[in-house]
């Protein structure tokens, strides 16, 4: 079977990156309006710009998500993590009512939660499983 499709958040991956520009937007907006006489130190400037790139960092790991199905197995991508576990070594998937993603279940008990399949997506995160479940051998 090469029906291989690719999963990834919708909603939530949305509202990762308008934050990520907004924040950015915001940022520019609040140092060109402040008066001269308010000034930022060269340390209170790094961090900063610290905590702004970690956050977007955060954000971009949530977009950048991913489930992907292939012939050999599930490759799955949680932010900066990633995990390639083979059809036989797939026990099922599980989402419980009001879960927010649902659960890849391997035949020795590990659990990998599959963030890119949001439980906010109603529709698409059911037909998402569905197929997940129609693909195992």
């Amino acid at each position: 079977m090469s029906d291989l499709r690719t999963f990834r958040p919708g909603s939530t991956r949305i509202v990762a990156y308008a934050v990520g520009v907004l924040m950015l937007v915001l940022t520019a907006v609040i140092a060109f309006a402040l008066p001269d006489e308010i000034y930022f130190t060269t340390s209170e400037t790094v961090t900063l710009w610290l905590i702004i790139l970690a956050v977007l960092a955060l954000l971009h790991g949530v977009g950048r998500s991913f489930v992907r199905v292939t012939d050999e197995g599930v490759e799955v991508l949680n932010g900066y993590r990633r995990h390639n576990v083979a059809w036989a070594d797939i026990k099922g998937f599980a989402m419980n009512s009001g879960a927010p993603w649902p659960t890849l279940v391997t035949k020795n008990d590990d659990r990998i939660n599959l963030f890119a399949i949001q439980g906010s997506d109603r529709a698409y995160a059911r037909q998402s499983l569905e197929y997940l479940r129609a693909r195992m051998p």
